[in-house]
């Protein structure tokens, strides 16, 4: 991953603020040094006028620390908001190009946790860097320089202190670093606890398992809490060993500078300048410690976003042989598919599928819960590719069309109705973004939809998050009528009148038959009353086709069909 790419545009900023820092740290190196001054000179000599003119220097040193140190932050700001900004919308864009199967790799939480908390610690990091990274080497270097010019004999000093704090920066850095990835990754399951739990916050309430979320929450809280008490632990040792050492190496100049004050070896001035730098250099060691440290656990965040950035997306148009043809009639054709979701299985969801469906046809697909239905259609818009064999659209294999192309002239309506936060218009223009009301209201009216949204208060009524404020029928007639504002060549629904009664949904098959003769139309069904009338049915069983016919056909040769029919039957006679 280069990182780089998400410096150059801001290049500007990541030069400047380093830049305005070290016009502050000049300021902090050549302050104690005029203080010196005034004490070795102007005091010394009772000269106030050299006194004022020292003072105004400082003074001017001061105005010249302020700006560089308000330059440096607003610079370092800039550059790493704009780093961190570009930076989450790449990773956002690359989640969009996964496929489904690259989605299961990742958790909902994780990639949320990834979007947010890890860039904002990469964000943090660079701000951190571009105010630190000069500053505090640059201090400690200036600050050396001058304490070695002034008194080499008592600098020795320095030459113990140093290597010991850098030992222990070192061993600290290499046991957090660990600490802190584990630590993100308890963040992702608490994550993961809170989407799932407010998600499907009803089902919760409705089976009274508000205990039971609270202790699951409660947990992965627990288990948060007790990997940053751990990560931040090392952290917490690291200041009081440095706190230690700086006393440690201030109470030796205090002893050994004092003695050669009063033995005349070293003005007052000097000594205090020398204290001052001594200091400078610990607090700088100790600035530098805290970037390694915040550097390990940016690097953990850097790995997790890199592993998003670079996972390899496996469905792509990149070889696609006809990127800008367009599907026209929406004949679909399998030809022996076969898939599996873990390729390293031997068990296949689809296997041998064999199956030719004519532009137009309205074909029913029926078989039992987990036989492969949806995974079948899936194969259509690819939202999985398949493992084996072809599956063509109008003669040309579905790997030859751009993704683009292939799903913009497939509507899909999924098993899982989803609506969005916004107006009822803004949903279905999801279907076409340029629809006007009438044709949202055409739509509507197909999907036997327009008159509860007319009660509801019109196109404009406010869904809430999930389209938690209207009811599961409403929902997936919502979904159909977007579905058909798409006007699709090939027209997929999976199960999604299962919310709906016997009559609407009668009422939709009918509008299907009058206004969608040109498309192909895929309902996978429970009820065998969904799909009778259908030109022809498909039945799967166990990732199979076991039969292709009319309802008269299957019904006459088809032993899986005949029992899905007579236990829906006898359910009906015995109501």
């Amino acid at each position: 991953m280069k990182w780089s790419k998400y410096v150059k545009p801001y290049w500007k900023y990541f030069v400047l603020g380093p830049l305005c820092m070290i016009v502050e740290v000049l300021g902090e190196i050549f302050m104690p040094r005029l203080y010196s001054q005034i004490l070795n000179v102007g005091v010394e000599t009772h000269n106030v006028g050299y006194i004022v003119v020292t003072c105004l220097l400082m003074i001017l040193t001061a105005l010249l620390m302020m700006g560089g140190g308000v330059g440096g932050a607003y610079f370092g700001a800039k550059a790493s908001v704009n780093f961190a900004s570009d930076l989450r919308q790449d990773v956002y864009a690359k989640v969009q190009q996964f496929s489904f199967a690259n989605i299961d790799k990742y958790s909902t939480g994780s990639l949320v946790t990834r979007l947010t908390n890890d860039i904002t610690q990469l964000q943090n990091f660079v701000n951190m860097m571009l105010r630190m990274f000069l500053r505090a080497p640059g201090m400690m270097i200036g600050a050396l320089i001058m304490a070695i010019t002034m008194n080499p004999e008592l600098a020795r000093v320095l030459a113990v202190t140093i290597p010991v704090l850098l030992v222990t920066q070192f061993l600290i850095i290499r046991f957090g670093f660990p600490r802190f990835t584990v630590m993100q990754e308890k963040i992702d399951k608490l994550n993961n606890n809170v989407q799932e739990s407010l998600t499907n916050i009803r089902v919760v309430k409705s089976f009274v398992r508000e205990d039971f979320e609270d202790e699951k929450f409660r947990k992965s809280n627990g288990d948060l809490k007790d990997a940053a008490m751990r990560a931040l632990g090392v952290v917490i040792f690291m200041m009081p060993v440095m706190m230690l050492m700086m006393n440690i190496t201030t109470l030796a100049v205090v002893w050994f500078g004092g003695n050669q004050v009063i033995g005349g070896k070293m003005l007052v001035g000097d000594f205090s300048a020398f204290l001052t730098y001594i200091t400078q250099i610990l607090m700088s060691l100790m600035i530098v410690g805290m970037l390694f440290m915040n550097s390990s656990r940016a690097l953990a965040s850097s790995r997790r976003i890199s592993e998003v950035m670079q996972e390899e997306i496996d469905l792509s148009d990149e070889h696609a042989a006809h990127r800008d043809l367009r599907v026209q009639r929406g004949a679909i054709e399998f030809k022996n598919v076969g898939f599996r979701y873990y390729k390293n299985s031997e068990n296949h969801v689809l296997k041998g599928i064999d199956l030719k469906i004519e532009a137009g046809q309205t074909v029913g697909i029926i078989g039992s819960t987990g036989c492969g239905k949806t995974t079948l259609v899936s194969m259509i818009p690819r939202l999985y590719d398949v493992d084996e064999g072809q599956v063509l659209v109008d003669g040309v294999d579905v790997k030859d069309y751009s993704l683009y192309h292939l799903r913009e002239g497939v509507g899909m309506v999924l098993q899982k109705n989803v609506l969005f936060s916004g107006s009822i218009a803004d949903n279905l223009r999801w279907g076409n973004e340029r629809a006007t009301e009438a044709e949202m209201a055409e739509a509507a009216q197909s999907a036997q939809a327009d008159g509860f949204i007319r009660l509801l208060g019109g196109y404009e009524t406010e869904l809430e998050q999930g389209g938690v404020n209207v009811s599961g029928g409403q929902k997936q007639r919502l979904c159909i009528a977007r579905a058909l504002l798409k006007h699709p060549k090939i027209l997929i629904l999976d199960d999604s009148t299962s919310a709906v009664d016997t009559a609407t949904e009668a009422s939709i098959r009918a509008a299907f038959r009058n206004e969608l003769k040109d498309s192909t139309k895929l309902i996978i069904a429970q009820r065998i009353s969904s799909v009778q009338e259908a030109d022809k049915i498909v039945v799967m069983d166990n990732g199979m086709i076991t039969g292709v016919g009319t309802h008269e056909e299957l019904l006459a040769s088809n032993r899986e069909y005949q029992e899905i029919y007579h236990s829906q039957v006898s359910e009906k006679e015995v109501a």
